[in-house]
């Protein structure tokens, strides 16, 4: 049987940390930054942990 093939689309959006924790991009730094405040910007801008049950589906899609 074939190797399972990694999501392109969950590579390029999810990072695996050494102790497993999956960890995305907030939401809302796209647009609209000239209204938020700097320190709104600043902690936006952090990478966040998903949350366990989505954190499990996106380690199917990234082959851990």
């Amino acid at each position: 049987m074939p190797k399972q093939k990694t999501h392109s689309g969950a590579k390029k959006r999810f990072k695996v940390t050494g102790s497993g924790k999956v960890m995305k991009q907030q939401a809302g730094m796209r647009h609209n930054l000239e209204v938020k405040s700097s320190k709104r910007k600043r902690s936006l801008n952090q990478e966040q942990v998903l949350a366990p049950a989505d954190a499990k589906v996106i380690k199917g899609l990234l082959g851990k």
